[in-house]
């Protein structure tokens, strides 16, 4: 994020400071040892622990300030999720330069087993649009280093924002070699992640997982959801990412139970897993308490943040609020009026800010699809049924209908909400579907075709590991799959690009003249070191709220 006058001839971002994967991984000592993958301290652990083992994360960056997060582990029991071990005192500080000769901020904080010995310090009075290393201490230990970055000033003329864009990451189904990617590169000023963080799933009986969760069952407890995440902060790849750039991030459904909404889940059967109410709190505490962001049990967690006079990033909550998921996509309930993905509060707290917003480019983190997809009724039945494992139960011609899709009221008052105030350049940025997409958003679908009514734009990022169409279909990527996607963009024009096969993860740039994405797909999800290529790219120029392919590459 670099702010500089139009008439400038310095490079638009200058280079951000020198820090490597290796070196974040180095500095601090024993988290690349105890973030060997797989390796997951328990409740019953013995030995020796070392006191940072789960790295040190920033997020939510604001013109002055930012979210700092470590998790301690002061004695053996004191292990992540069995709610024992002392309440210990840990301290920080942060610096404009590796070394911390000149540290600008410091402090101490107080945990124990009541928020599972993690750490959250949200640092103010920093200088806006700067780069910042920090770390922590616990006694003799000091934490891996870490690297954040403040966001421009209100009033900025900035002139580039580049962020990794990522969602749906499995632990059981591969290895997180698309974080390592975007760890690896020097011009990330954040990374968004737009849901299913984590996965509640347990070990699967027939062997099929490319490395088993931790515990072994699906996640209900409190304890199960700290022990989770948990595991997911000993990833090597994630510790790199998120010791190296701040995330900015917002919850899908699989961080809780699978389809889930606001009194329950496709996921959670009561009795015999308690109430949907606790196991939501629950879920919701290891959430406030793992992840770098600004959301404590009881608050919410959608939120916005701006970067100058360039954008302004405005991340949903779709899960909180939402009615209950129609059972399927004939059920005339999908435009009922009173039925709701947002809440009637989040809702018009997101149309406010679009309309009144003064960046130009309005981002949306949005955790499920918002462009109408309609499914041709010509899919075999076998591509039927893989769409099926993708989107949840249909019946006839598939829609999800637990995206925008069943909730047809909301989603009409946003677009209604664009057209009518003649908002320009919005762009939805969207994970969840496993695929990766680049639609335009039409006012009315009907006439789309004849005027290419578009009043924004989607990106859909792909997974990083959970399973697409070809791992359902059990075939070769590009084959069964490319029919599908053909059909698909036949029966709704404005949907320009989708790919079934890919995982990965993409890199969006904003500029004052467009948006531009590139989609990266990795060689083998399963390989902890698989190299990735770049598949697409799609921009975005300013004021057309069109897409367009582009052979650009971010550079």
């Amino acid at each position: 994020m670099n702010a500089t006058s139009p008439c400038d001839d310095r490079p638009l971002r200058p280079e951000p400071p020198a820090l490597t994967r290796r070196q974040v991984l180095r500095t601090g000592g024993a988290l690349a040892a105890a973030a060997g993958v797989g390796m997951v301290a328990t409740p019953t652990a013995t030995a020796e622990p070392d006191p940072f083992a789960h790295g040190v994360a920033s997020g939510d960056p604001l013109p002055d300030g930012v979210l700092l997060w470590t998790r301690v582990t002061p004695t053996p029991e004191a292990q992540p999720g069995s709610g024992r071990g002392p309440e210990v005192t840990v301290s920080w500080e942060v610096a404009p330069d590796e070394t911390f000769t000149a540290v600008v901020a410091h402090g101490s904080v107080r945990t124990g087993p009541q928020r599972d010995h993690t750490v959250k310090v949200d640092v103010t009075d920093l200088a806006p649009d700067t780069w910042y290393w920090y770390r922590f201490r616990y006694g003799d230990a000091v934490s891996p280093v870490g690297r954040t970055r403040t966001a421009p000033a209100a009033d900025a003329a900035v002139t580039r924002l580049r962020m990794g864009v990522v969602s749906c990451a499995n632990w059981q189904a591969g290895h997180f070699a698309a974080y390592r990617q975007l760890a690896d590169r020097d011009d990330l000023d954040l990374v968004l992640h737009l849901g299913d963080y984590l996965y509640e799933y347990g070990v699967p009986s027939d062997g099929s997982a490319v490395r088993e969760h931790d515990p072994a069952v699906e996640m209900i407890t409190l304890a199960d959801y700290r022990r989770r995440h948990a595991q997911y902060k000993t990833d090597p790849h994630l510790a790199a990412l998120h010791a190296r750039v701040p995330f900015v991030a917002t919850w899908d459904d699989h961080e809780s139970a699978n389809n889930a909404w606001s009194g329950g889940a496709e996921n959670h059967t009561e009795p015999d897993e308690g109430t949907w109410a606790e196991r939501r709190a629950a879920s919701q505490q290891a959430y406030a308490e793992w992840m770098p962001v600004r959301y404590e049990p009881g608050g919410r967690l959608y939120r916005r943040f701006g970067f100058g006079t360039l954008a302004e990033l405005s991340m949903l909550d779709l899960r909180t609020y939402r009615s209950k998921q129609v059972a399927h996509p004939f059920d005339r309930d999908q435009h009922d009026p009173e039925r709701t993905i947002a809440g009637e509060e989040q809702l018009r707290w997101l149309i406010d800010g679009l309309v009144t917003s003064s960046a130009q480019w309005k981002l949306i983190g949005n955790s499920v699809m918002i462009a109408p997809v309609r499914f041709p009724s010509t899919l075999s039945t076998r591509e039927l049924h893989a769409l099926t494992g993708l989107i949840g139960p249909i019946e006839g011609i598939p829609y999800n209908v637990d995206q925008w899709d069943g909730y047809t009221a909301d989603r009409a008052t946003v677009f209604s909400a664009l057209r009518d105030h003649g908002i320009q350049d919005t762009v939805f940025l969207t994970g969840d579907i496993h695929s990766g997409w680049a639609c335009e958003l039409p006012a009315n679908p009907l006439t789309y075709p004849l005027n290419r009514n578009s009043v924004g734009v989607e990106l859909v990022c792909t997974s990083v590991t959970s399973d697409n169409l070809d791992d359902i279909l059990g075939v070769r990527p590009r084959t069964l799959s490319l029919a599908v996607e053909a059909a698909i963009k036949v029966s709704n024009p404005h949907v320009k690009y989708l790919d079934f096969d890919s995982h990965g993860y993409s890199v969006l740039e904003v500029s004052p003249s467009a948006v531009h994405m590139d989609w990266y797909a990795l060689d083998d999800r399963t390989d902890p070191e698989s190299s990735a290529r770049r598949v697409m790219s799609y921009r975005v120029a300013a004021g057309t709220q069109r897409v367009t392919r582009t052979e650009e590459v971010l550079r």
